[in-house]
C-alpha cells in the first residue's frame, strides 16, 4: 500500500511551531506557581518537642522561599502512625505534607502486626530534613568513663545493670539493643513514657544509663549530673565532638533519629520537583543550618530516589534488631 503525504504548508509549520511555543511555558509555569496557598504540613507528634521545633523552623523557611504559608498542624498518637494515616489519605495535591521518618516508616513497620498504611507504598518521599543522633550517658555513681570500661563492666555483670528509654521501639530503645548485640552483654531494658521520666530516673539513681536525644543528654551532662560516654552516629556529632562515637569502639555501630519531607502516595512529578528544589535551598541555607544546628540536629537534603531508598535500607537493617528485642505492638 502507497501511503499518499499531503504537502505540510507554511502556515500549518508555524501554527506547530507556535503552539509548541505556547505549551513549554504553561508546564513550567504550573511548576512555578506553586504553591499558591496555604500548604498544611503535619507534625504527627505533640507539640513542643524537638520535632514541633524543627519542623516549625523549616516551615518557617519554606513559608520565605515559597511566597506561601507552610502551617504545622500536631497530629500526634501512636508513634507518629495517627499522622502519616492522615497524610496517606490526603489529596496528592501538595497542599498536604508532613514529618515522615525513621519512627513511622523504618520502625512501624516492623514493630506493629498492622499499619493502617503501607510505610513504602502510600507516601511520596520528596527530601530527608534533618538527623539526630543518641547520646549514651551513665548515672554519676556508674564505675566507668568511658564505652570500653562499660562494656567490660557489663560482661563481668550479665543482667545486673539497667538502661532506660523513651518506651518499646522508640530509637532509644533499639540504640539499647543495638549495643547490647555488638557489645555482646546484658542489661536490662526498662521503657518509659518519654525521654524525661527515664532521665530523672537516671539522676536518682534507678536505673544505670540510658540513650537520650542529644538535646536531652546535653542538658544534664553539660552541668556534670550524668557522664556523657558516646554518641549513637557512625562519626562524631559536630555539636559534641569531645564525646566519642560509640562506632569507634563498636565498628558500624550507627542509630540516629532522622525525618523526611513526605506527601501522600501519587504526588505529581512536576510537583515533587519544586518541593525537592525548595527543600534544597532550605536546608543548605546558612541560617536554617545554624538554627538546626543550636538544637544538635543536622541539616540533611537528599533527593526523592536517594530518600526512598535511604528509607527501604533504614527499614531492612532495623527489622532484625527490633525483632531481637521483642518488642511488638498488636
Amino acid at each position: 500500500m502507497t501511503l499518499k503525504m499531503r504537502p505540510i504548508g507554511r502556515r500549518s509549520v508555524v501554527g506547530g511551531i507556535a503552539a509548541s511555543t505556547l505549551a513549554a511555558p504553561a508546564i513550567v509555569s504550573a511548576q512555578g506557581t506553586y504553591p499558591n496557598k496555604t500548604v498544611r504540613y503535619i507534625n504527627p507528634f505533640p507539640a513542643g518537642g524537638a520535632t514541633d521545633t524543627l519542623s516549625r523552623m523549616f516551615c518557617a523557611k519554606l513559608t520565605e522561599l515559597s511566597g506561601q504559608q507552610w502551617i504545622v498542624e500536631n497530629k500526634g498518637g501512636s508513634g507518629g502512625n495517627v499522622g502519616m494515616d492522615a497524610l496517606a489519605q490526603s489529596a496528592p495535591d501538595g497542599y498536604t505534607l508532613g514529618l515522615g521518618g525513621i519512627a513511622s516508616h523504618a520502625i512501624s513497620p516492623t514493630l506493629y502486626a498492622k499499619l493502617p498504611f503501607n510505610a513504602k507504598t502510600d507516601f511520596t518521599f520528596i527530601s530527608t530534613i534533618w538527623q539526630l543522633p543518641n547520646m549514651l550517658v551513665v548515672n554519676l555513681d556508674l564505675p566507668v568513663k568511658t564505652v570500653p570500661e562499660l562494656i567490660e563492666l557489663l560482661r563481668k555483670n550479665p543482667g545486673k545493670y539497667s538502661y532506660g528509654s523513651a518506651g518499646s521501639g522508640t530509637t532509644l530503645h533499639l540504640s539499647g539493643e543495638l549495643f547490647k548485640i555488638m557489645a555482646k552483654v546484658d542489661m536490662v531494658h526498662v521503657p518509659y513514657r518519654g525521654a524525661a521520666p527515664a532521665m530523672q530516673d537516671l539522676l536518682a539513681g534507678q536505673i544505670h544509663m540510658i540513650f537520650d536525644n542529644i538535646p536531652g543528654a546535653l542538658a544534664q551532662s553539660r552541668p556534670g549530673k550524668v557522664r556523657a560516654l558516646g554518641v549513637t552516629s557512625e562519626k562524631r556529632s559536630p555539636v559534641v565532638p569531645d564525646v566519642p562515637a560509640i562506632a569507634e569502639t563498636l565498628p558500624a555501630f550507627d542509630i540516629n533519629s532522622w525525618t523526611t519531607l513526605t506527601g501522600p502516595a501519587k504526588l505529581p512529578p512536576e510537583i515533587v520537583a519544586r518541593l525537592s528544589e525548595l527543600s534544597k535551598k532550605a536546608l543548605e541555607s546558612e541560617d536554617l543550618k545554624a538554627k538546626f544546628f543550636d538544637q544538635a540536629a543536622l541539616a540533611i537534603w537528599r533527593s526523592p530516589a536517594d530518600t526512598a531508598a535511604y528509607r527501604d535500607s533504614e527499614e531492612a537493617r532495623l527489622a532484625p534488631i527490633i525483632k531481637a528485642s521483642g518488642a511488638r505492638v498488636d
